[in-house]
């Protein structure tokens, strides 16, 4: 991995914690307002349960002073009735005292029920009250966790802000002036490569920037524009029958398709050739063995292709390989992933096939005595 991929790597992972810091310091005054908010309910229910006691208190000082009225009333009636001349006028009185009672009976039965109700009006205040009393509690304490908590993000925040300013001074400007921008619109300006996909948009990559990511070459993905970049510590530790493989497959020396690595090809470079013969003709493309990219046209000719390509077939090794010219086509530019790893991990078994075998034949060589 790059050392401009490093610090960016570093750049995201500080940008990522101080955005996380923002986040939470901005969130703790909130949390302690949804507090305040249902301690403002509990107050509200318990200033209505004391009104509820007031009001009952009042309705019952207002049918006692009834009473007393309508009592001296009766004493009023019956005074008169003393001094009445006729059975009409005590008629009516008697009347009037009467309905004076019936009225007393019926404010003492609404103080009865307002002195039953009482009861239950001091439970509600009580019980309001005792909430009232521990969800102060409460935002007291949710407060003191809320300022310790804004305190030490405040604090880490000033840190990260420092590991920001020294991450950002190692990153190429150019390169940083990419990241900042992208970093704007999708939240993030790096990617890491996972399964042959970009992890920021999950569009997949292309074998050839696939395998350019793979080398280390600082790439941006065609669909998102993050800086794409691959760890190579996460790829699949090799297997068991991988690593205790001793003996490789050899192709067959007259199969229609062959493929070769060579070292040198004119002034490209390490190139795998593809040879396949049919209708009397052979055919040759020519791959850069690094990134699966094609080099040239493919070119036909006369014959077998050991006859028609001779030139081509010196200081090779042969590899395993049997795609078929009409899967060639369909691959167009560049090798498949799967394709050149696969050719990659033959050539490797075939290089310590010989060294193997080199080593072996230096070890049982006769020793030769002077005379």
């Amino acid at each position: 991995m790059s050392p401009e991929i490093e610090h960016l790597i570093s750049l995201q992972r500080t940008d990522r914690e101080i955005q996380r810091l923002k986040t939470e310091i901005a969130e703790l005054p909130k949390r302690v307002a949804v507090i305040e908010q249902k301690l403002a309910g509990t107050k509200a229910g318990l200033e209505k349960a004391r009104a509820a006691v007031k009001t009952d208190e009042a309705a019952r000082r207002k049918y006692e002073t009834a009473i007393t009225d309508l009592r001296q009333k009766i004493s009023k009636y019956r005074d008169q009735s003393l001094d009445v001349k006729t059975n009409e006028q005590y008629k009516a009185l008697l009347h009037e005292i009467q309905f004076a009672e019936q009225q007393i009976a019926a404010n003492e039965d609404k103080i009865l029920e307002l002195m039953m109700n009482a009861e239950a009006r001091e439970k509600e205040v009580k019980a309001a009250e005792a909430e009232l009393k521990e969800e102060t509690a409460e935002i007291e304490k949710e407060k003191k966790i809320a300022h310790d908590r804004t305190a030490q993000d405040e604090k880490e925040l000033a840190e990260w802000a420092a590991k920001r300013d020294a991450a950002r001074g190692a990153v190429d400007p150019d390169l940083l002036r990419h990241y900042d921008r992208v970093q704007k619109f999708r939240g993030s300006g790096l990617a890491e490569v996972l399964e042959q996909r970009c992890s920021g948009c999950q569009v997949a990559l292309r074998p050839q920037t696939y395998n350019e990511v793979r080398g280390g070459k600082l790439i941006y993905c065609d669909s998102c524009q993050r800086i794409l970049y691959y760890d190579p510590s996460k790829e699949a530790p090799a297997t068991e029958a991988e690593k205790n493989h001793r003996r490789r497959h050899h192709p067959k020396i007259d199969a229609s398709q062959a493929w070769y690595y060579r070292g040198e090809h004119g002034d490209i470079g390490e190139v795998f050739l593809s040879f396949s013969n049919a209708a009397g003709a052979a055919t040759r493309r020519v791959y850069d063995a690094a990134s699966g990219r094609k080099l040239g046209d493919t070119v036909i000719r006369e014959g077998a292709y050991r006859q028609a390509f001779p030139e081509d077939l010196t200081d090779t090794i042969r590899l395993n390989g049997s795609w078929s010219d009409a899967e060639q086509d369909e691959w167009l530019d560049e090798l498949p992933t799967a394709v050149l790893d696969s050719l990659q991990r033959d050539l490797a078994l075939a290089r310590a096939e010989a060294a193997s075998h080199h080593k072996k034949q230096t070890l049982t060589a006769p020793s030769t005595v002077a005379s």
